[in-house]
């Protein structure tokens, strides 16, 4: 069974930094997106950052210039450097990989920036 295992999160304050990392574990696969969504009380899901195998990116509006995501095929993995936190950024961070052998989510990790 494929499992997406999420690292990085925790409480930092605002202007700090976090690196989130989502690994595949379970199963070897070739993908063809991997992102980073988040979810916040009262709002949508929202994609983040998304990174193909092509090695094209992708950004919301609201990260750009502050969040970079990237991948390491060697160890199925993607990350998603945040830096210059704000309170809005505060949510549950998912890990998304679409692959051949199907869609695969991880079970989040949690954001909280905050004084």
């Amino acid at each position: 069974q494929v499992q997406l295992v999420e690292s990085g999160g925790g409480l930092v304050q605002p202007g700090g930094s976090l690196r989130l990392s989502c690994v595949a574990s379970g199963s070897i696969f070739s993908f063809y997106f991997m992102g980073w969504y988040r979810q916040a009380p009262g709002k949508q899901r929202e994609l983040v950052a998304a990174i193909t195998s092509g090695g094209s990116t992708n950004y919301a509006d609201s990260v750009k210039g502050r969040f970079t995501i990237s991948r390491d095929n060697a160890k199925n993995a993607v990350y998603l450097q945040m830096n210059s936190l704000k309170p809005e950024d505060t949510a549950v961070y998912l890990c998304n990989v679409r692959a051949t052998l199907g869609i695969f989510w991880g079970q989040g990790t949690q954001v909280t920036v905050s004084s």
